[in-house]
């Protein structure tokens, strides 16, 4: 078997929806009026605090897909206003948000015991005002939101070689950048971190054998495994992940925004972001490499993105042993990316119908499961009006 990137084609139904004149598909699909219509097409179930689960109807995969959103579109109505990150997040939304991760993913582990027959991965982003404005497909919708997908492995094995220089499977060149110039001191950084749960562990081990994906991200066995997803301290070591993260990004483009810039005014690590990352000269003249292509490359300026911005993945490896790992978010790169997993949509209504059954049943099973843990009311929709299947009407 080769190893390398593949390339899966998944089809999607027919979007039943109308742009409406004057606006790009890019505005319309974000706006308030379209968040909306998803609850009502696709939501399956939503909780008091506003957490919106949800079928992806253009996803990733057919085996298994939903997303989980902070949809605060009906009552925050600025894009900017609204929490994108963990952290922005109140104690008890946190808990909520854990508990429903928790019960998602342990579906999928209990419905894909094995590790030789699937890909299972979670994997949690930031859509925020961090992106270029002007930048093509850029969203707007400005939410956190986790995304749980199951791949059959046979489908990756089967599927075409992807092309390893798609700048989407190294966030868009950013990789090199953080991992191959500044690996040691942002590894050095991250000894800051008090875990008990999460043991580091090189990257050549948490690569996927089929992909030889993550490329250099920092990366953490789950100790324990899947019995520690029901722990609060893994949760509590989830967020010290990106509290780091968060920490070695600001400084980073601080430096390279501003010569000289100080220890960033909310670093959670301030004493280890003055003694490590300030006083490493590396870090220095990475942070001067980047500031002089800013001045003389406004394409590269164009994708910088001077806000925290992060993909944190958790995943099942080839031994069975859950990952976690965590990387900066770059314009159009995706989160299956990150283990060399290129997702092409195409529209075919028909292979979409063959699979659509089976992939609802599991996700209304995924309800019911945090209906009875009280995280949440369901959903109607017109594919599942109660708690079955109904398919679409012929020619939708």
């Amino acid at each position: 078997m080769i190893q390398g990137p593949r390339e899966v084609f998944t089809p999607h139904r027919k979007i039943p929806l109308t742009v409406t004149d004057g606006m790009t598909p890019v505005e319309f699909f974000n706006s308030v009026a379209n968040l909306r219509n998803l609850a009502e097409e696709n939501g399956l179930l939503r909780t008091p605090e506003d957490f919106l689960l949800y079928r992806k109807l253009i996803g990733h995969t057919l085996e298994f897909d939903t997303s989980i959103i902070l949809d605060t579109s009906q009552t925050i109505l600025d894009p900017l206003g609204r929490p994108v990150r963990r952290d922005q997040l109140s104690k008890h939304d946190k808990t909520v948000w854990s508990r429903m991760s928790q019960i998602i993913y342990d579906y999928m582990l209990e419905t894909y015991p094995d590790p030789d027959e699937a890909l299972v991965l979670c994997g949690e982003a930031s859509l925020d005002p961090t992106w270029p404005l002007n930048k093509p497909g850029v969203p707007s919708i400005r939410m956190i939101h986790n995304h749980f997908m199951v791949f059959p492995k046979k489908e990756l094995e089967n599927a075409t070689l992807a092309d390893p220089n798609n700048p989407n499977l190294s966030d868009s060149g950013h990789n090199d950048l953080f991992l191959e110039i500044l690996s040691k001191v942002y590894l050095d950084f991250l000894d800051v971190l008090d875990l008990e749960v999460l043991s580091p562990i090189s990257s050549d081990q948490s690569q996927l054998s089929l992909t030889g994906y993550p490329k250099g991200l920092p990366s953490w066995e789950v100790v324990g495994g899947q019995k520690q997803l029901a722990n609060p301290r893994f949760w509590y070591e989830y967020d010290e992940v990106l509290k780091g993260f968060l920490d070695f990004y600001r400084t980073f483009f601080a430096l390279v925004s501003s010569r000289g810039a100080p220890v960033p005014a909310e670093a959670h690590f301030p004493d280890q972001v003055e003694n490590v990352l300030l006083f490493s000269n590396d870090f220095s003249k990475a942070a001067k490499h980047v500031r002089d292509r800013i001045t003389q490359d406004p394409q590269f300026a164009n994708a910088i993105r001077w806000r925290p911005a992060y993909k944190q993945l958790l995943y099942r490896d080839c031994r069975g042993r859950l990952i976690v790992t965590i990387s900066q978010n770059s314009v159009g790169n995706a989160i299956t990316e990150l283990l060399g997993v290129v997702v092409k949509r195409s529209e075919d209504t028909e292979a979409y119908a063959k699979a659509e059954p089976a992939l609802v049943e599991k996700l209304l099973e995924v309800r019911r499961r945090l209906v009875a843990a009280d995280l949440g009311y369901p959903l109607s929709a017109p594919s599942w009006p109660e708690d079955t299947f109904v398919p679409p009407p012929k020619g939708t």
